[in-house]
């Protein structure tokens, strides 16, 4: 039985929240505003608070593990939306989700209609319970709702118009692509080098490519598909640095690191607290080849993660020295980028780390952002383009970059969507 809620005060939040999406650039249609104001998200969400369930970029968890992380989740509107932007649904169309919680399936029957057709599958079957319980319930019992794991897809209703995923992935198995309809499109939030971007892949040819990307973040995928990334400890447990692809070769070059003297480099690239960076991010990403994330117990470890630093998460291994990026404040609303960095070349590793941030200054920050494809595994080198190439478990993913005279105008072969 859904509780009770006073449909006035949800009503209201809901308009609300659809106009914050709206200012921000999150619903850019008509369309999906329509839909985001004719499913009531509350009812997706039973027992949480309405302002929680409606707050424009906020998720809700609805099952977390035995450590206490979320495994499934209401994602938030503000994802959900540019998703569905992404995806540009037509009436009629066959839609995949892959990662159920819902409400999105809901909002993507409103999308097809009656003559379109949605299937939503999930590898846990609580899940997939809670979700066939929640869209009956709401009115959207024609939904397809599949217990498995979407590793192989759902042939039973293919081919499919749309596929959307709704978790972390770290690759695309090539069985989602052969279950995708003729000028079919996937919304996939893809892990590369621990980053992740929910990106608009299209054939082309024999590989596939992005026509847009969006910073995001998603419950990791389970099943098949999931990949475990690699930590390396650098003090009892309170810092690692974790690698989603590679790793030094020796695991113990970094040992009693953090007992050198650290050096400190300013880049002299200063940037506004409320201003996007997210190129920067893969900028380093695909420049610097010992790339990595930081990860720190402010508790244990509260220098490394003073005001000026607790956003920045971007780190480099080079031998036995590592650096990570800091900013500090240089004026009001404004901060500049420099490197923090440990081991016996210390100061040459965070000058490479800080250079990196004036190239990306010079000829990146006001571009499109980079270029993502997925190419087959057995793609021969010559045919890649330029670029970071990463080895996946069915794809070698490229990621490459306009010239800096195309991204200093803002002109790129993509469009790339605001953080």
């Amino acid at each position: 039985m859904m509780p009770t809620v006073c449909d006035s005060d949800a009503g209201a939040l809901r308009e609300a929240m659809i106009g914050e999406l709206r200012e921000m650039g999150a619903i850019r249609s008509d369309r999906v505003a329509e839909v985001f104001r004719a499913v009531p998200r509350h009812l997706f969400a039973p027992g949480a608070p309405l302002e929680a369930v409606y707050a424009a970029t906020t998720s809700v968890v609805t099952k977390r593990d035995d450590y206490g992380v979320a495994i499934s989740s209401v994602s938030a509107p503000e994802l959900q939306a540019f998703m569905l932007e992404q995806a540009e649904i037509r009436p009629g169309m066959a839609v995949l989700e892959i990662g159920s919680g819902g409400y999105n399936a809901a909002l993507l029957a409103e999308l097809v209609g009656s003559e379109g057709t949605v299937t939503t599958v999930d590898i846990d079957p609580e899940v997939t319970g809670r979700a066939s319980d929640l869209l009956g319930e709401a009115g959207y019992s024609r939904v397809n709702v599949v217990l498995a794991d979407a590793e192989a897809g759902v042939a039973e209703y293919a081919p499919y118009d749309r596929i959307i995923v709704t978790a972390g992935a770290w690759d695309i198995p090539a069985v989602w692509v052969e279950q995708l309809a003729d000028g079919g499109r996937i919304i996939v939030p893809l892990r590369m080098r621990g980053l992740i971007r929910s990106l608009a892949l299209e054939r082309d040819g024999n590989h596939l490519v992005s026509r847009s990307a969006m910073v995001c973040g998603f419950v990791k995928m389970q099943g098949a598909g999931a990949h475990q990334e690699r930590m390396l400890l650098l003090r009892g447990t309170g810092i690692a640095l974790r690698f989603d692809d590679g790793g030094p070769d020796d695991p113990n070059g970094l040992g009693g690191v953090l007992g050198s003297e650290p050096a400190e480099v300013w880049s002299g690239v200063t940037i506004g607290r409320a201003e996007s960076f997210h190129t920067l991010q893969f900028w380093l990403a695909t420049t610097l080849p010992g790339f990595c994330l930081l990860a720190v117990d402010a508790q244990r470890e509260p220098a490394l993660v003073a005001p000026g630093n607790r956003w920045f998460n971007l780190a480099a291994v080079d031998g036995d020295s590592f650096a990570y990026l800091v900013s500090r404040p240089v004026g009001e609303g404004t901060v500049e980028f420099g490197a923090h960095a440990f081991g016996p070349r210390a100061s040459a590793v965070a000058e490479a780390m800080a250079e990196q941030v004036r190239v990306w200054n010079r000829e990146q920050r006001k571009g499109p952002g980079p270029n993502f494809a997925l190419w087959p595994m057995d793609t021969p080198e010559e045919c890649l383009p330029d670029g970071l190439v990463i080895a996946k478990r069915y794809n070698r993913v490229t990621i490459s970059w306009p010239t800096p005279a195309s991204a200093a105008t803002g002109q790129g072969v993509l469009h790339h969507l605001a953080e």
